[in-house]
Order: C-alpha cells, then sequence, then structure tokens
C-alpha cells in the first residue's frame, strides 16, 4: 500500500521550507514550494538550493511528476523552470494566479507583452480538483490569503 513520505528542506535567506512529497511504492513525487537562491548586491541567481532537491530526489531514485507552487511568491523566487528542466514533470498553481499576475505586471513595470494569464504554468489547479502523486490521491482546496491564488494540496 502506498504511503506519503515527507521530506522538508529549509532556506534560511528567505525562511522558506520546500517539501518533497514521494509515494513510497511507485517512486513518484512532487516538489511543493521550490526556492532560487538569489544574491542581491550582485544581482545574480544561482541553484544551490535547488540543486539539494534534486540531489535528494536522485538519491532516493524518485520520478518528479509535478513541481507545485502554493502561491506567488514575492519574498524569493521559485526554481520550478529549473527543476522542470533538470528533472521533468509538470509546474502548477492556483487558477487565480492571472489575478496575481495582473497585479505584479503593474508593481513591477513587466513588459507589455507579459501574459498575465497563466500559460507559464502546465497546470491552474481549482477547488476540488484532483491529481496524484503516483498511487496517492491529491486533491485542491483553495486557500486565499497571502494571495487570491492561494491552494493547499492534500
Amino acid at each position: 500500500m502506498s504511503t506519503p513520505n515527507i521530506h522538508h528542506f529549509f532556506h534560511s535567506p528567505t525562511f522558506t521550507f520546500a517539501y518533497v512529497v514521494s509515494d513510497s511504492v511507485t517512486k513518484q513525487c512532487v516538489v511543493i514550494d521550490s526556492v532560487l537562491d538569489y544574491n542581491q548586491a550582485a544581482a545574480r541567481t544561482s541553484t544551490g538550493f535547488a540543486d539539494e532537491i534534486i540531489e535528494y530526489i536522485e538519491e532516493h531514485e524518485l520520478s518528479l511528476q509535478w513541481i507545485l507552487e502554493t502561491h506567488a511568491h514575492a519574498d524569493h523566487l521559485t526554481a520550478s523552470h529549473y527543476l522542470k528542466e533538470k528533472l521533468g514533470g509538470q509546474i502548477g498553481i492556483g487558477a487565480r494566479i492571472s489575478e496575481v499576475q495582473e497585479i505584479f505586471k503593474g508593481l513591477y513595470n513587466l513588459e507589455d507583452g507579459f501574459q498575465a494569464d497563466g500559460s507559464q504554468f502546465d497546470r491552474l489547479f481549482k477547488q476540488g480538483d484532483v491529481f496524484s502523486i503516483g498511487d496517492l490521491s491529491c486533491s485542491i482546496m483553495e486557500t486565499p490569503g497571502h494571495t487570491p491564488a492561494c491552494i493547499t494540496y492534500i
């Protein structure tokens, strides 16, 4: 019988927890709230924290199905596209991300061509949607507050 294995990683510069949740039988996994390192003084990104997550996934012979975001993060940059490039998987976030993107577009002076429609993600989750991690069934609960697009993975 499949059971979830949960391993957390703490990114101290941003006080962010990232998680790898895996199916004990199929070895399929998800990464929740990945972080891309950012050196503000140098205005440079790096992948050290994300590489620790990749090392864990490879060491435990896991297969990445999903890279999930609980919300759009203004306090750190996501490493989701880096993880997808390195390990595959699909990127998911709450469907109301387009509302957040529209706000961020003006706030951060994003170019006119920036699409505030969630098209940067593979799946936009809504209340009650279901997906799987291997044989584990998961559902979505919308939990707006921090942003309108906040969701919880159950």
